[in-house]
């Protein structure tokens, strides 16, 4: 099942990716204004309307409307995700003779058209392909992670996350993706229940998770960014990716993570003030 708005431009890529691995294919359209659902049903997907909440929220909503048995396979994907043909194969393989009831699938970042190969996103893993009775999106604004009941594996290939959109759409979308983060920080939600496993021994998802927790929500605002760029863009080797990459691991690594902090900052300078 696929989420969508305004997707038109990537769309018919990700469905074509994924077309023979599935009997049906459900896009859940958050009122888009272009071509998305027209494109959708000339493709032969399933079509329905819901307004968008967030992203686990409508993850969560599609995998109830699909009525699936719990042992039929789900497989999630965003508008501008697509299957390289080893993943494709990988997960034909896997469905063939499955040995776990969750699988896990490293993403590439594509940006301005280029595999963004270096710094904190990489190598980044994702549950998308699981039984329908042993998964679902853990509840978090930002950030989150689908969460499996039984055992998982990996798979081989990558899911090619193409980023299509440019600068200005981009940096809207960041833009409402850091009031959800600054909201969740803000909170500090106290129930473990749904939520992705913290754990420093744990997968590469619950070790960033643990960090994330442990660490980052504890440091100082603003100063944490810079130190999160230079990790990201020197440690991490961000800088091989080219000008492209200095693009995007300016605004990924530091532009994105410095309006969290400001957001935070606000939210906590205003409630002094009332």
């Amino acid at each position: 099942m696929v989420l969508t708005f305004n997707s038109a431009s990537s769309l018919a890529g990700v469905i074509r990716s994924c077309r023979s691995l599935a009997n049906r294919i459900i896009v859940v359209d958050s009122n888009s204004g272009d071509d998305t659902v027209r494109i959708a049903k000339e493709l032969g997907c399933v079509v329905v309307s819901h307004p968008f909440e967030d992203y686990s929220s409508q993850r969560n909503w599609a995998q109830e409307y699909a009525a699936l048995s719990e042992g039929e396979w789900v497989l999630h994907l965003d508008s501008d995700e697509e299957l390289s043909d080893e993943l494709r194969r990988s997960i034909e393989t896997a469905l063939s003779n499955p040995t776990a009831d969750g699988y896990l699938m490293r993403r590439i970042t594509h940006f301005w058209g280029k595999p963004i190969r270096f710094g904190h996103m990489n190598p980044s893993w994702h549950l998308r392909l699981f039984r329908a009775g042993a998964g679902r999106c853990e509840d978090r604004l930002y950030d989150q992670h689908f969460l499996c009941s039984g055992k998982t594996e990996k798979l081989k290939g990558v899911l090619l996350d193409m980023q299509s959109v440019d600068l200005e759409r981009w940096t809207a979308t960041h833009n409402r993706w850091s009031t959800m983060e600054a909201q969740e920080m803000i909170a500090v939600r106290q129930t473990k229940n749904g939520k992705l496993r913290e754990s420093l021994f744990g997968d590469r998802r619950e070790r960033k998770r643990w960090i994330k927790n442990r660490l980052w929500y504890r440091s100082p605002l603003f100063i944490r960014t810079y130190v999160f760029f230079f990790y990201s863009y020197v440690l991490k080797l961000g800088f091989l990716d080219g000008g492209v990459g200095l693009v995007y691991h300016t605004l990924q690594a530091f532009w994105f993570r410095f309006l969290v902090d400001a957001k935070i900052k606000e939210a906590q300078t205003l409630n002094k003030k009332s």
